[in-house]
C-alpha cells in the first residue's frame, strides 16, 4: 500500500513539475528563426530570432548538438574593427518588449560545427531560460538554415 501511494505521489510531482515547464516555456514567443548556412569548411556560424516574454525572464543559454560549442554572442564594431563576444549572464527579456537576435548585433554562436548548415534544412536548437524566481526552463527549436533572413524578418 505504501508502495502504490509513494508511486501515486512521484507521479504527480513528476506531473506538475512537466506542466510547469511547459506553461513557463509558452511564456517566451519566439519568431523568425533561422540559422546562416555555411560553405565547405566552414567551422561556425550563427543563429537569429526574435524573442518576446511576458514575464521577465533571461536567455541564459543555447545548445545544438550540430555545435561543439554554442554561445549567447555579441558583435561589435570598434573603430571599424568588427568584434565579437560571448555574452555574460545572458539576454535580459523586459515583459512585453521584443529582443532581436539578428546578424550585426546579438546573436546565437554556433561553433566547432559537427557538419555543414546546407540551405533549407533545419538543426535542433535548445534555449535555456531563468524567470524572475530562478527558474530555468528549456525550449527546443527546430531552425531553419537559409542564406538570408526570411521575409517576414528582413527589414
Amino acid at each position: 500500500m505504501k508502495t502504490i501511494a509513494i508511486k501515486t505521489i512521484a507521479s504527480a510531482a513528476l506531473c506538475a513539475a512537466a506542466l510547469g515547464v511547459s506553461a513557463q516555456a509558452q511564456t517566451v514567443d519566439i519568431k523568425n528563426p533561422w540559422a546562416r548556412a555555411t560553405v565547405p569548411g566552414q567551422m561556425a556560424s550563427g543563429a537569429f530570432l526574435s524573442l518576446t516574454a511576458k514575464t521577465e525572464t533571461t536567455l541564459v543559454a543555447v545548445s545544438s548538438p550540430v555545435a561543439g560549442v554554442a554561445e549567447l554572442h555579441e558583435m561589435s564594431m570598434d573603430g571599424g574593427v568588427m568584434k565579437m563576444r560571448a555574452v555574460q549572464g545572458g539576454f535580459k527579456l523586459a515583459p512585453g518588449q521584443t529582443f532581436e537576435l539578428k546578424p550585426g548585433g546579438y546573436h546565437l554562436m554556433l561553433m566547432d560545427l559537427k557538419m555543414p548548415l546546407r540551405k533549407d534544412t533545419t538543426i535542433p536548437v535548445t534555449l535555456t531560460f531563468r524567470d524572475a524566481k530562478g527558474v530555468l526552463t528549456t525550449q527546443e527549436l527546430k531552425v531553419p538554415v537559409s542564406t538570408a533572413a526570411p521575409m517576414a524578418h528582413a527589414h
